[in-house]
């Protein structure tokens, strides 16, 4: 199915991203449709439509997907039912398939493996028995890590030393995990790619990203890396949305580390089946924003072009930093960006500050 300009889009979730995608609909012709259990959130400013229900309320999911002409989802934690529900009644962009791949972190390395793709050294963590096996194989350092729902750092641990295993399990809640290899990379990157209902796909410059406490903080783009690393990102994510037949925008979070003889290496740390943070300054910095990208996927319009405009510095604002608004627009040549309230912190603001500056001329 091809949109129309008034056709409407589902959203499922009423985040911040959902909120920016409403907004890239709307300057597209295109209405949206927000679906969450929240009563007050982001995405509903931005929207024509909302339906405030749990996502497992088959008798609401009905009638949203009544309501709208394609769905798609704004973060990655939507339950695989609510999506299946949906997919035998509407077009569902991404479809499940992405979603149950990347939900589940296991699942995930193994997919990315499967692929040829490098990633850090993995075992299947069952339960607490399991945990030192594994362990005598990966090696320390390491991290152990929840299968589902970590995110900024929550549900993981590192094991180092002397680290007391039983107790560590238990801490992240018990049951199944993923144990990782620690990874002493160079820097983390990400590229967001598209791709179309026809299979057409482009990518975005790669993004250095920095964190601070497990939170993206800024991104650089162009990443300050090797020569031929960015071609490599690009080709290893376009391998991936191929091999999920994606339609969207998907995020590959990477770690940038080094081969034996000293040369960059790149594993995949995770997919981000969705828009992406690292992505935000597409919408100052770049011909066609993520938010846009995405839009025109899923309604099955052409791709626009990830065109960038200059060098971008992108911060990202959270809580009282957001808070100053009025010294943040007094600076020059700066575009900021505010999303409302976060769900997880009732009253806290968050954003981004993206910076784009000329480029030299080739050589300079």
């Amino acid at each position: 199915m091809i949109l129309a300009p008034g056709a409407t889009i589902g959203i499922l979730g009423s985040g911040q991203l959902g909120r920016m995608l409403a907004m890239a609909a709307l300057k597209l012709g295109l209405r949206c449709h927000i679906y969450a259990p929240e009563s007050d959130a982001p995405a509903y400013d931005a929207a024509s439509e909302r339906t405030v229900a749990g996502f497992d309320d088959e008798a609401a999911l009905a009638r949203f997907a009544e309501a709208v002409d394609v769905v798609t989802y704004e973060f990655e934690n939507v339950p695989i039912g609510c999506v299946e529900f949906l997919e035998s009644r509407k077009p569902v962009r991404p479809g499940a398939r992405a979603l149950a791949v990347t939900q589940d972190r296991f699942a995930e390395k193994t997919f990315l493996s499967g692929l040829g793709l490098a990633t850090a050294p993995f075992r299947a963590v069952p339960d607490a028995a399991a945990l030192a096996p594994a362990l005598a194989e990966i090696g320390r350092p390491a991290v152990l890590k929840t299968l589902r729902l970590g995110y900024d750092g929550k549900g993981q641990a590192m094991i180092r030393e002397g680290s007391d295993l039983p107790a560590l399990h238990r801490s992240l809640g018990g049951g199944p995990m993923i144990l990782e290899g620690f990874v002493a990379f160079d820097c983390e990157a990400s590229v967001v790619v598209a791709r179309s209902l026809e299979g057409a796909m482009v990518a975005y410059d790669l993004c250095e990203n920095e964190h601070d406490r497990h939170i993206l903080a800024r991104t650089h783009v162009p990443a300050r890396v090797a020569p031929g690393v960015e071609a490599a990102a690009k080709a290893l994510a376009a391998k991936a949305v191929e091999a999920l037949d994606y339609v969207g925008v998907l995020a590959v979070e990477l770690f940038v580390a080094r081969d034996a003889t000293g040369g960059a290496r790149l594993l995949v740390n995770e997919l981000a089946p969705r828009v992406h943070n690292s992505g935000h300054w597409t919408i100052e910095g770049a011909q066609t924003s993520q938010f846009e990208q995405h839009i025109r996927a899923i309604a099955g319009w052409p791709l626009g072009s990830p065109a960038r405009r200059g060098r971008i510095e992108m911060s990202n604002l959270i809580g009282d930093e957001a808070d100053e608004w009025r010294d943040i627009l007094a600076q020059p040549d700066v575009s900021l960006h505010l999303y409302g309230k976060l769900e997880t912190r009732p009253g806290r603001k968050m954003g981004h500050v993206t910076r784009v500056f000329a480029e030299p001329p080739h050589g300079g």
